[in-house]
């Protein structure tokens, strides 16, 4: 997470109205360099009104936005804007300029040299995908939504803004497109150096892209934190409610393989060093697992003696665990039989021969959704460290103990 203590914006206090509705109400946060926030919300809970006060294309009625320190009023407003890339829902491409003029437009009023306009122009179609040969002499009206979304994205980086604002900036793109156009955002080199505000309405999109998520209901903050805070630790009902009906694919989303596969070795520390929230009476996860044996006896009487490899009485372990195997012979990195996820998990052994496919590639940030999809997607011969099942087993052992933190 980025450094906060010496902030590039500061919004204190910020209050706007419209006649006698408050838009905004008394909204605060400081955003670090390099860091992105996204404002989160249904529709009309002020994050377009939020969002243009930090650039005075909205005047507040009270409160303050600071840019490095700098009081915004402080300044005109078209040389403030000049020093924030903006790109909107609908894109505002000039029709009667070509893309390359479009792109142009903010370097020129600079009074950058030509030369250098045209390599930065060239530089960015080239990053975003649109060959500067074929696209540059094109106009608006020739374009698809993706591209002319494209377009209006170099257009807010032409100047190499520190900050660039961004409202609603793939809303009126197609599923199978939008979710394209944000993993070239999420992964554009461009954009990791600079601060970023982004408005959106779309949970997952704001979980993909945000450091942090400012939720907003009625102009009101109702929780600033990362997207496994307001997952994992929602601040209030709303906030629970707000995410209810995408929860489990936002989990998918925020857990990653170093979440659920927790090491297994006798060398790994007990969980409850270092998982706060995790009461040390408990057993740990190891102890607790069928067929994992770290010389700890076995927890409770009436299960079977899972060392001398007895199968579990369905009558007697009512849970899902018993119609798993013995997860001994499968877990990644627990005996040999099972090939590992390679280079990413100390205590994984890597002596399962190769099964023909090339593995997938996993690390320890390597989301679950990325997994799911890189084991479903993939040729059904391919060597793998683990299964979908055993996967999806190690999950769901994740969300109970993020559930038992929460509760505690």
């Amino acid at each position: 997470m980025p450094d906060l203590s010496a902030p590039v914006i500061r919004v204190s206090g910020l209050t706007k109205h419209f006649g006698a509705h408050a838009v905004v109400r008394d909204v605060s946060f400081a955003l670090a360099a390099g860091e992105t926030l996204v404002l989160l919300g249904p529709s009309g809970c002020g994050k377009t009104t939020l969002l243009k006060m930090l650039n005075r294309l909205i005047e507040p009625d009270g409160g303050t936005v600071e840019i490095n320190g700098r009081n915004v009023r402080a300044q005109r407003p078209e040389e403030l804007r000049r020093g924030m890339g903006y790109v909107i829902q609908q894109v505002g491409l000039l029709p009667h300029y070509t893309v390359a003029e479009n792109i142009a437009v903010v370097p020129r009023l600079l009074g950058h040299a030509p030369a250098a306009i045209a390599a930065r122009t060239t530089a960015l179609l080239t990053r975003l995908h649109l060959p500067p040969a074929r696209y540059a002499g094109q106009f608006p009206h020739q374009l698809s939504g993706g591209q002319q979304q494209r377009v209006g994205l170099a257009r807010a980086l032409a100047a190499d803004p520190p900050i660039v604002l961004l409202d609603e900036p793939f809303g009126a793109l197609d599923p199978i497109t939008r979710a394209s156009i944000r993993r070239e955002f999420r992964e554009l080199e461009e954009l990791r150096r600079k601060t970023v505000v982004l408005v959106t309405h779309d949970v997952t999109e704001a979980f993909e892209l945000a450091d942090r998520i400012l939720l907003l209901d009625a102009g009101q903050v109702q929780q600033l934190g990362t997207p496994r805070e307001l997952l994992f630790r929602p601040a209030n009902d709303f906030v629970r409610r707000f995410f209810a009906a995408e929860r489990l694919a936002l989990q998918l989303r925020i857990l990653t393989l170093g979440d659920v596969f927790i090491e297994t070795t006798a060398a790994t520390p007990d969980v409850d060093s270092d998982r706060p929230g995790i009461d040390s009476e408990k057993p740990t996860i190891n102890s607790g697992k069928p067929g994992i044996d770290r010389d700890k006896p076995d927890i409770g009487s009436d299960k079977p003696d899972i060392e001398n490899n007895k199968p579990y009485d369905n009558n007697v372990m009512p849970s899902f665990k018993h119609d798993m195997l013995d997860i001994k012979n499968t877990m990644p990195g627990i005996g040999s039989t099972t090939p590992a996820i390679i280079n990413w998990m100390p205590g994984i052994d890597t002596d399962e021969p190769d099964t023909g496919a090339p593995p997938p590639s996993f690390t320890a940030a390597t989301t679950v959704n990325e997994a799911l999809e890189a084991l479903t997607s993939g040729p059904a011969d391919q060597a793998a460290p683990f299964t979908v099942a055993q996967l999806m087993a190690a999950f769901g052992a994740a969300l109970q103990r993020e559930e038992d933190a929460w509760k505690r």
